[in-house]
């Protein structure tokens, strides 16, 4: 544990955060820059003559608790959290469960990309992020719980329309490949509940699920050209590339059309007509 460092690397993350940054009042006597001792471990669910010790290079050893509410309270990134952990000679070990945050850079791409369907799916296959197009081209996800906005549940288990997938050709394909990459994300996260539980309901609910995991395969090929068989505007060919963001193991799925084709103009029209009635049946 190096406690000189440690202090160091808690003031300076102190004192760039203002209390508006938290819900604090500001007050109008404030002779330090950020935040107050006691405001910090206010947030961090810690006293402040424990927050004080660590600040002044005299506190006992942090627990992996109490580094965690303190990266909390202190708003790290997973860089600054790792960084802290490292310095309280506890680093950190896999995270159980995968990310759901999304970069902002990466909320702001998919809105940049107006003319193609763009979605960030985790590492479990959750939608955790997408564009208008993508909502008009699938679903309203906004509209849906979490655990509906996983599409492996959409591939193997049976859905309220009937659709498997949004109709898209290519299932069986998709199925494979999202098999192997669950059972390749269970080895990464073995002590993730939700990982734990969604792998427990497709082996229960969905033969051809059960004989893929019995494969033990983790390799996977990308289908490169899927059709949606749209229920207001028909078919519509896209083109699916998938953009890997390693540090979040997270994917960018963005599907594009052939410039001139129907396709273009179906999603063209998808872009107008949004997710207003996707209620219709076709």
């Amino acid at each position: 544990m190096d406690r000189r460092e440690l202090a160091e690397f808690l003031r300076t993350r102190r004192e760039r955060i203002t209390p508006t940054d938290v819900g604090l009042p500001a007050g109008q006597r404030r002779r330090t820059p950020g935040l107050r001792r006691e405001e910090v471990a206010q947030l961090a669910y810690i006293s402040t003559e424990y927050y004080t010790r660590l600040e002044q290079a005299r506190g006992p050893h942090p627990s992996r608790e109490v580094l965690a509410q303190l990266a909390r309270a202190l708003r790290l990134s997973d860089a600054e959290r790792d960084h802290l952990h490292h310095l309280a000679g506890t680093p950190q070990g896999p995270p159980p469960g995968p990310s759901r945050e999304v970069r902002q850079s990466i909320v702001d791409l998919l809105h940049r990309l107006p003319q193609a369907a763009a979605c960030v799916l985790s590492a479990t296959y959750e939608v955790i992020a997408w564009n208008d197009l993508a909502a008009a081209l699938m679903e309203d996800f906004s509209a849906l719980s979490r655990r509906d906005r996983n599409v492996v549940r959409r591939a193997f288990l049976p859905q309220p329309d009937g659709r498997r997938l949004y109709s898209v050709s290519h299932a069986d394909e998709f199925a494979r490949t999202a098999a192997q990459h669950l059972r390749a994300a269970a080895a990464r996260y073995p002590d993730d509940p939700e990982l734990t539980e969604l792998i427990a309901e497709l082996l229960d609910g969905s033969e051809e699920f059960a004989r893929l995991w019995a494969a033990h395969e983790v390799a996977a090929r990308p289908t490169l050209c899927k059709t949606f068989d749209h229920p207001l505007v028909g078919p519509v060919s896209v083109n699916c590339d998938v953009l890997d963001i390693t540090d979040r193991d997270q994917r960018v799925v963005i599907y594009t059309a052939a410039p001139g084709s129907p396709s273009e103009q179906a999603l063209r029209l998808l872009s107008v007509i949004g997710t207003q009635r996707m209620d219709v049946a076709r």
